[in-house]
């Protein structure tokens, strides 16, 4: 019965959602190999450990603890040392981690250090047998690739939201490691953090995004997209390429095959085509609504819902509609 290593990702001392999606993907892999244990490895400043109570709360049996206060960054030669020797001796058949920007960076590093096939951006997975068995959006998300992962151990990247965290409380262990290379000893080291605007989740933690394309016509236009975000309460605010070059939202907001790639609960698509580009980004989200003009455009063919009509009629009106909806 195979057991799962997972790194659980934080930020600024606290859990993030992909670290609690990554614990339910690798619980659902080993539930489905026939049983096994779910060990999350944590990294934070002292005290992190009475922080990662979620991770048993979503189907961790042991919870390892490396503090140091070194790790309040992303040290990473630290991090990718540790969790491969600890892969090393555990004996593990996999190591799960978040398809982020740290996993994008980490992955590869511990298929190194550990001679390991890497399945990135793992949006299904199970066991047949003795393989693993995952599912990869492929060909800008137009297609599902089925990988067939064998060897005795692998690595698995899963894309943010593609699991929905799931409770399945366990009674874990609280175990603590040492760092096997010191955190404070990075030839790269982070001089400075700028934080983005606050008020809103970020894209990739985000159950509901309202995005923009040029249909807006101008950054003016994105008043509606913001206010639609409001009303939600909980909404991130998304933007197609063409709208981030041109200068109406910062790069950091875009969405597509070369910007961020997302998979809310519900995605509003608001003034945007279409083009394949955009939808390599999020067309893996759980519900698509999609609010145009033109009835032809390509956003309706992957759209659960569709409106046709003009944004700044419509957009307002569903504002209104979702406020009253929520008692605002």
């Amino acid at each position: 019965m195979p057991n799962v290593l997972v790194f659980a990702e934080t930020r600024g001392g606290a859990l993030r959602k992909v670290a609690l999606e990554a614990v339910t993907a690798a619980r659902q892999f080993v539930d489905a190999a026939g049983g096994g244990e779910v060990h999350a490895i944590v990294f934070g400043p002292a005290g992190i450990a009475g922080k990662s109570d979620a991770l048993a709360q979503h189907g961790a049996d042991a919870i390892i603890a490396v503090e140091n206060d070194a790790f309040s960054g992303y040290p990473r030669e630290s991090i990718a040392a540790t969790i491969a020797d600890r892969a090393k001796t555990g004996g593990y058949r996999a190591v799960f981690l978040g398809f982020s920007a740290q996993g994008r960076d980490l992955a590869p590093r511990l298929g190194a250090k550990l001679d390991a096939p890497i399945a990135s951006d793992v949006v299904g997975v199970s066991a047949e047998g003795d393989a693993i068995i995952a599912k990869h959006p492929a060909y800008a998300n137009k297609v599902i690739v089925t990988l067939k992962v064998t060897g005795p151990l692998a690595i698995v990247s899963v894309r943010p939201s593609a699991f929905t965290a799931a409770p399945n409380a366990k009674s874990a262990r609280a175990e603590s490691m040492q760092p096997s290379a010191d955190p404070g000893a990075e030839r790269v080291k982070v001089t400075s953090l700028e934080e983005g605007a606050k008020g809103r989740p970020d894209l990739g933690e985000a159950q509901v995004i309202i995005s923009g394309g040029r249909g807006l016509k101008a950054a003016d236009g994105f008043k509606i997209v913001e206010d639609l975000a409001d009303a939600f309460g909980n909404a991130a605010v998304g933007a197609t390429r063409a709208v981030t070059d041109e200068g109406w939202r910062p790069h950091s907001d875009q969405i597509g095959q070369t910007g961020r790639q997302v998979s809310p609960q519900l995605y509003v698509a608001v003034g945007i085509s279409g083009a394949i580009q955009h939808l390599a980004g999020m067309r893996t989200s759980k519900t698509i609504v999609a609010i145009n003009k033109d009835k032809e455009a390509p956003i309706f063919k992957v759209a659960d819902y569709g409106i046709v009509g003009d944004v700044f009629e419509i957009v307002p009106a569903l504002t209104e509609a979702v406020k009253q909806a929520k008692g605002k």
